[in-house]
């Protein structure tokens, strides 16, 4: 498959993989705490990349490299782990999804300042449209919902962050390795930090087959853990590879559409306006991504 359909391929099952994990973030939360959630979400993560990817390691050498995975790794993975299962304990996961799209915003921003990536007009006006339908969407949202405590947005936000940091590291720094090793290479460095977290939150004093809430959890967050991060990361990764930093990113423009319609199916209430919002959003991406 050549990378220019191949991307394309990626983004729209990128697309439909995270666009589920918001909902599986909040079925999982019935029975975990945040704490427990990120803490159990990484080391079931870590388990199953270990299984089909541990070899691929081998090829990883040089302190720069895993130096690189490390703060991949934090910066991917580990706190958003924990600041989106705060933030859903207050906002919906749909809203949550939508304010995701911030990413290639911050990706611009600090591709074009800190790593020096080169970035065209027509990707500003892209991103900038895009974050239009996001704007719409959350207005929606918030109108729908006003006794929400949206301060817990903020906890998405600084995830935002965090995405378009590492996004751009692996562009700049770990272009040359493979997906799944930066993947396998990502959770070994996370792995000690959220075994400390694990015994921290009490997770390892729950009742696993008695508590029918714990069980039904743990369920929704293996899905979240094979799906959503595991194999999602390696494709991610595969993508940053073959694209650049802003198509990437730009995937955060397509997850919404798919996490309000499960937030709709879950019973999270969905506005007219957020239909118009979802087509300015994907004009959005067509111009982020359109060949000059």
């Amino acid at each position: 498959m050549q990378q220019h359909n191949a991307k394309w391929f990626y983004l729209a099952i990128l697309s439909v993989i995270w666009g589920s994990s918001y909902i599986l973030i909040k079925k999982g939360l019935i029975g975990f705490t945040p704490l427990q959630l990120g803490a159990v979400r990484i080391l079931m993560t870590t388990v199953i990349l270990y299984i089909f990817g541990l070899k691929s390691l081998k090829k990883v050498k040089g302190k720069k490299l895993w130096f690189w995975m490390a703060v991949s790794g934090f910066l991917g993975t580990f706190f958003p782990a924990f600041l989106f299962s705060y933030a859903e304990t207050e906002i919906d996961s749909s809203v949550a999804s939508i304010l995701n799209s911030l990413v290639p915003l911050f990706t611009i921003i600090f591709g074009a300042f800190i790593f020096k990536f080169v970035i065209k007009q027509s990707q500003y006006l892209g991103v900038f449209i895009g974050l239009l339908g996001s704007f719409l969407l959350i207005y929606d949202g918030l109108s729908i919902n006003p006794d929400r405590n949206h301060l817990y947005a903020g906890f998405v936000l600084i995830a935002t962050v965090c995405y378009a940091l590492n996004v751009n590291i692996i562009k700049k720094y770990l272009n040359e390795v493979s997906s799944m090793a930066i993947a396998v290479g990502n959770f070994t460095t996370i792995a000690i930090p959220a075994i400390i977290v694990l015994f921290a939150s009490g997770a390892t004093e729950l009742d696993y087959t008695g508590d029918a809430k714990v069980k039904e959890a743990l369920l929704w967050v293996l899905l979240l853990s094979i799906f959503g991060t595991a194999v999602a990361k390696v494709l991610f990764n595969k993508l940053v590879q073959i694209s650049n930093p802003v198509f990437s990113s730009s995937v955060t423009y397509t997850i919404p559409i798919v996490a309000v319609l499960w937030g709709v199916l879950d019973g999270e209430r969905l506005g007219a306006l957020q239909f118009l919002a979802t087509g300015v959003i994907l004009l959005g991406v067509y111009l982020v991504n359109r060949d000059r």
